[in-house]
């Protein structure tokens, strides 16, 4: 009877245990300038089933995500992200969805990172 307690309580502890690792956190950079950048980075990635919470900083340019590894991995992510016209430094976006981004958010000609909200 003791043997069998330990072990249901061991076995019911590695579940929990293996349960919990499942999210896990990520850091990447993502180029844009502005609020509006920051709400299609943001949109885009939490669109990717798995990631859980998704901030983009302006200033930094880091999207900072926890995600169920389970479900999705980073390059998944940064080709949604990279669809909405971002670049990312491992992929770029293509010319055709850098173009149908708003015009202040035209990172890659403009060097000012001036954080205006649009």
């Amino acid at each position: 009877m003791k043997t069998t307690i330990l072990t249901l309580t061991m076995a019911l502890f590695t579940v929990i245990t293996f349960a919990q690792e499942k999210n896990k956190k990520l850091t990447f950079e993502v180029d844009g300038k502005c609020e509006m950048c920051k709400m299609r980075i943001e949109k885009a990635a939490l669109n990717c089933k798995g990631v859980k919470y998704a901030s983009w900083d302006i200033p930094s340019h880091q999207l900072s995500l926890i995600v169920d590894e389970r479900k999705t991995d980073p390059m998944k992510i940064k080709t949604a992200i990279i669809a909405v016209g971002h670049d990312t430094k491992e992929l770029k976006a293509t010319n055709e969805a850098y173009d149908n981004v708003h015009p202040c958010c035209k990172y890659r000609e403009d060097n000012s990172d001036d954080g205006a909200a649009h």
